[in-house]
């Protein structure tokens, strides 16, 4: 049998233009928020890996959203940000998906036609 790796991913919104540290900042939210829903047993096994983090893209509000319920759905750890609106979006505005850590096999068949940021 094949032993499994495991990966984070993390989806970022390019269509709102955010300046380089607002999208770094969103994209650390993203990660943070789904590590603390993962299962222990999987966050161990994704540390001794060396914690491989993938950054993937959209163009679009309806197309993280799309994801955030199909990964809702499968039931995988996750953590959509919605911006304070502190700097530069408006309140409530989505930035950011962080997925896992969870196999990687199992996260490539939901995102793998993702562009890698």
């Amino acid at each position: 049998m094949k032993s499994s790796h495991y990966k984070q991913v993390i989806i970022v919104r390019r269509d709102l233009k955010m300046s380089k540290g607002k999208m770094i900042s969103q994209c650390i939210h993203a990660s943070l928020g789904a590590y603390k829903r993962a299962d222990e047993e999987i966050i161990k096994k994704w540390e001794s890996e060396g914690q491989k983090k993938v950054v993937l893209e959209v163009d679009s509000e309806k197309s993280i959203l799309d994801m955030y319920r199909r990964i809702k759905k499968e039931k995988i750890p996750c953590f959509l940000v919605e911006d304070a609106g502190l700097t530069e979006l408006t309140p409530g505005t989505v930035t950011a998906l962080g997925i896992g850590p969870e196999r990687e096999e199992t996260l490539d068949k939901i995102t793998g036609k993702l562009k890698l940021l």
